[in-house]
């Protein structure tokens, strides 16, 4: 089903997102987690691509396991950093033959062992360029479905790494959405008040596109530590702060 008619049905929804395992025993224990959550009903779950496709496999793995034996929502991420066309092209036209409704385009991270990875090698620098190859996909290949793919992108309502100029980061944002994105979907963010305002400022710049909040639980203080690492500088409110400080002992 497409993001955009669920959204439309049921305006507040919950999802999961998997990372990939790199194990036999890591798929072993994926099949087990989802026993447990299959239960909750979510309105559609998604699946991560390592920098530079180092899932790859592993990910197309998942996504047809859970397409086809558990009869969920999948949106499958797909990066294009470290790929050309033809790469890409070849994972989605399987997920095209195994009618995966919805992908999410992104521009994605190089591997940790090529820091400085020239993105001019690749097909598509940037993550509207995907947005908008997909969009050409859809026109020219009859989806299962018969619309194509639902398209998402992600949004950063703390800011991007890569963008010091938070105006910019939103006109790119806004740029991607103009490609045909059908929805956004958030890095995570620990401080709902900058979530809000980061919605009302995309409606002051004319981009009124559906958003998906990401919500990352913290589950131990060795996470609590680490996360604003992968969170690309996601902040801790300071009464979050207070609250695992005071119970940081307390499993």
């Amino acid at each position: 089903m497409h993001i955009q008619d669920i959204l439309a049905a049921h305006p507040t929804t919950f999802s999961f997102e998997f990372f990939p395992p790199k194990t036999d025993k890591g798929m072993a224990a994926l099949g087990d987690c989802l026993a447990a959550l299959k239960p909750l009903k979510p309105a559609f779950v998604d699946v991560t691509y390592g920098a530079g496709g180092g899932t790859r496999d592993r990910t197309l793995e998942i996504v047809k396991q859970l397409h086809t034996g558990h009869d969920l929502t999948v949106i499958p991420h797909m990066t294009t950093v470290c790929h050309q066309e033809d790469e890409v092209r070849e994972v989605i036209d399987h997920y095209h033959n195994w009618g995966i409704d919805n992908v999410l385009a992104l521009s994605g991270d190089p591997p940790k062992n090529q820091p400085d990875y020239d993105r001019s090698q690749d097909a598509f620098r940037y993550a509207a360029d995907l947005v908008r190859w997909l969009r050409q996909y859809n026109e020219k290949h009859r989806h299962p479905n018969g619309r194509g793919f639902g398209i998402g992108v992600a949004g950063f309502p703390e800011g991007h790494h890569a963008t010091q100029n938070r105006m910019d980061e939103l006109h790119h944002l806004k740029a991607k959405c103009e490609e045909g994105a059908d929805w956004i979907c958030t890095q995570f963010c620990f401080d709902t008040p900058e979530i809000l305002d980061w919605r009302e400022r995309l409606e002051v710049i004319g981009c009124t596109t559906p958003v998906i909040v990401g919500i990352m639980p913290i589950t131990s203080y060795q996470m609590y530590e680490k996360l604003p690492e992968f969170g690309l500088g996601a902040k801790y409110p300071s009464e979050l702060m207070k609250q695992i400080e005071d119970h940081k002992d307390d499993d």
